[in-house]
């Protein structure tokens, strides 16, 4: 007999894709596609960075820059402050007091008057680096995640009080979120004994990654949880709150598990030690690594607009791109779920109580 070959729509789909949006470049060189891609590419990544200032567009050919400067602040035989427009974004030398700064790679290095960068023998900058104080977009958007949770809560706070325990305004927008934090995250992993010391810290830390999580979906172009840094900070917080509120039967389980050969017991109890150390990394790397893969896919779709250059390619990748938004303010909201979720199982293994008979 002979089979049926049949092809499935999203196969036809990008045949199609490739005929009708390379076919162009077969006949024009393929020079003006790839510097198009490069140049995408390069924005992605700058785009993924922390800045010393908010360039919000660009225009003629990038030579005019629409958005504005941050303090940077230097200490380098003593503290050095000024606006990070002396930069005028990397392309220029900023002296300050004598001493010269230039900013390469994002980041900034003591130089001469010429700008000169030195090198390693794996091309590694060799220039010495002042201590670095800056206020970057990073900062800025920190600050302003505090000032929104701080206007929330105590919005919420305030109208509590004024409807006798009755949330008003505010309060009826966040106390269903905070109650499934409570009900549906705290008690059950943490325990009705312990969960009430626990939940101001997972409250905070739901909240502001949520918020900056949906910040990094503007085009401003603020990642926060983006930056390994911040992440870092976040994880090593939840490692030490588990550290340092772990009950008795917490560590002999980790140094001496009960009900195991003693051999056993030696070999178990560094593995065990390295688990704790694992388990905040992991909330680090996850945290970290779904939220720099959202944004890179989702820029690199709305990047294809422009490399297909015709009607049909660039509509569905603008299509594609808007169906990944969607799905991106879900995934802002589920990475600060996970997140509050594992702290709190790592809380509540802490507190644990164990009954040995």
């Amino acid at each position: 007999m002979r089979r049926k070959i049949s092809l499935k729509p999203i196969t036809l789909l990008l045949l199609l894709l490739t005929f009708v949006s390379y076919g162009k470049e077969d006949k024009q060189h393929s020079e003006s596609g790839s510097d198009l891609r490069t140049e995408i590419k390069e924005y992605v990544q700058h785009h993924l960075l922390d800045s010393y200032d908010f360039n919000l567009f660009s225009y003629e050919n990038g030579e005019k820059h629409f958005g504005f400067s941050l303090p940077v602040i230097l200490w380098d035989n003593g503290l050095k402050v000024f606006s990070s427009s002396k930069f005028h974004h990397g392309e220029t030398i900023a002296e300050v007091g004598g001493d010269y700064y230039k900013l390469y790679h994002n980041k900034v290095y003591k130089t001469d008057a010429n700008g000169t960068i030195n090198y390693d023998a794996e091309h590694h900058p060799t220039n010495a680096k002042p201590l670095d104080f800056s206020i970057t977009k990073n900062v800025v958007l920190i600050m302003i995640v505090f000032a929104i949770m701080f206007f929330m809560f105590s919005r919420m706070a305030k109208s509590y009080k004024k409807n006798n325990g009755m949330p008003k305004g505010m309060g009826r927008f966040l106390e269903p979120i905070v109650l499934y934090v409570r009900d549906e995250i705290a008690i059950p992993n943490i325990g009705e004994k312990h969960y009430k010391r626990y939940m101001s810290y997972l409250l905070t830390v739901f909240f502001f990654v949520w918020i900056v999580n949906l910040f990094g979906l503007t085009p401003i172009g603020m990642n926060v949880t983006n930056n390994i840094a911040v992440t870092l900070c976040l994880a090593l917080i939840t490692y030490f709150i588990t550290t340092f509120s772990g009950n008795k039967n917490y560590w002999k389980h980790i140094f001496w598990m009960p009900g195991v050969p003693v051999p056993m017991k030696i070999i178990l109890a560094p593995i065990e030690l390295l688990g704790t150390i694992i388990k905040p990394f992991a909330l680090m790397i996850r945290l970290y690594a779904n939220i720099t893969a959202g944004h890179v896919v989702l820029m690199s779709i709305i990047g294809m607009m422009f490399i297909f250059n015709n009607w049909l390619g660039s509509s569905l990748s603008f299509l594609l791109a808007f169906v990944l938004g969607i799905l991106e303010l879900l995934v802002a909201a589920l990475q600060a779920y996970i997140f509050t979720v594992l702290s709190a199982l790592y809380f509540g293994m802490a507190v644990e109580e164990h009954d040995h008979h």
